[in-house]
């Protein structure tokens, strides 16, 4: 499945979305997905074990904290 985000610009391409949506051709979701996330799924397809979203960002802003306390 592959996502895509789409501007609409004419109000009848979203009637047609709908239509498609209708008959089960294309899902429609307000949420949009973030890089990051479609990253990680697509790295963790393939991997037996992966860390988090949040296990992740913890390790980012320790770096970050670090790097930024010796450059002061």
């Amino acid at each position: 499945m592959e996502a895509l985000q789409i501007e609409i610009i004419n109000p009848k391409a979203l009637q047609l979305l709908k239509e498609l949506q209708n008959l089960n051709l294309i899902k429609i979701s307000k949420e949009p997905v973030s890089k990051m996330q479609s990253y990680l799924k697509e790295m963790r397809k393939n991997a037996d074990s992966a860390p988090s979203l949040e296990e992740i960002s913890e390790i980012v802003d320790e770096v970050r904290s670090e790097r930024f306390a010796t450059k002061k």
